[in-house]
């Protein structure tokens, strides 16, 4: 296939998926998810940061500062880091369509190579809030 048949491809492709998050807002959602778990697993704090919501509240008690101590002491310490998230599913509130919800079984992994050093399994419920077209992260919840 030529270079350019290819890359006429990729572009539709991406139009086709940011037209997809204008108008589905659960494609959206499901994006945001993706982001927040790709900005962990790349460890990248500001990415992380810009999808916590300025009202972030996790477990009644911590709040965005802790989110960013957290995260940056998580990747100081392991080279790797990994989210699995089994039976993961995202909705929107019927009731309110600027709040959307996420839950999963997630096992979080590091590691300073391949081999995971540190496991935890969690059982978490994330609340999402849309703020000017864009998901963020305002609630989270574990056990």
């Amino acid at each position: 296939m030529p270079v350019w048949k290819l890359a006429t491809a990729i572009v539709a492709l991406a139009l086709l998926l940011i037209g997809c998050d204008r108008d589905d807002p659960q494609a959206a959602l499901e994006m945001a998810v993706q982001s927040l778990q790709e900005s962990v697993e790349n460890k990248d704090n500001g990415e992380l940061m810009a999808r916590i919501h300025p009202e972030f509240n996790a477990n009644q008690r911590l709040d965005r500062d802790w989110v960013r101590r957290t995260a940056a002491l998580m990747f100081l310490r392991h080279n790797n880091v990994r989210v699995i998230a089994l039976n993961a599913r995202s909705w929107i509130d019927p009731a309110y369509s600027d709040k959307g919800y996420s839950e999963a079984q997630v096992a979080l992994t590091g590691a300073e190579r391949w081999l995971p050093q540190r496991v935890g399994q969690y059982h978490v419920r994330l609340e999402w809030w849309l703020e000017d077209g864009e998901w963020l992260l305002a609630r989270l919840d574990w056990e």
